[in-house]
């Protein structure tokens, strides 16, 4: 039992841990990158390009986007019998893979293509400035279900310490 407690604990950290460095990046890129890149398209969106060349946000995300739903599939699995953290983790699980993942898969990927991947010079300027617009509007979707899911992995590690970690054990003390 105390073997798998420890277990939880730290996958439950590790989700918490995930899900807010996944936030940050998503709000460092709102105030850093976003205002660089979308200053003034198609100039701005030539000038990401070329800047944005060693690494950026597609390899980021991915990978650490992985670590959150398999830590909060994880984590929902062993706090199964607990349902007072289980659905916290859960809806946490759900709102990162509707917000971050197929809200993304459906709406900023092909937009990224759009800006980013087919040749420079493709697009029509102003074609470019109304897909460039739409997704500094969904972004919005992103940010609040990073805000939703950090706040929801980490309620539930707070709920499985008050109910597990720092419960008297059974019988007293």
């Amino acid at each position: 039992m105390i073997r798998r407690r420890q277990v939880t604990t730290a996958v439950l950290t590790v989700l918490v841990w995930a899900s807010m460095i996944s936030l940050g990046g998503i709000l460092g890129e709102t105030v850093m990158l976003y205002p660089n890149i979308f200053r003034d398209p198609p100039a701005s969106l030539v000038l990401a390009r070329e800047f944005i060349v060693a690494g950026g946000p597609s390899d980021f995300f991915p990978p650490l986007g992985l670590t959150v739903i398999t830590g909060a599939v994880a984590a929902t699995l062993l706090t199964w019998r607990i349902p007072t953290v289980r659905w916290w983790v859960a809806a946490a699980a759900v709102v990162f893979v509707c917000a971050e993942f197929l809200f993304s898969a459906a709406f900023f990927w092909p937009r990224n293509t759009i800006m980013f991947v087919d040749p420079a010079g493709t697009h029509p300027a102003g074609y470019l400035r109304e897909v460039a617009a739409e997704f500094e509007a969904g972004h919005w979707v992103r940010v609040a279900g990073g805000v939703v899911t950090a706040a929801l992995t980490f309620t539930g590690l707070l709920r499985w310490h008050r109910l597990v970690v720092s419960a008297p054990p059974a019988g007293g003390r």
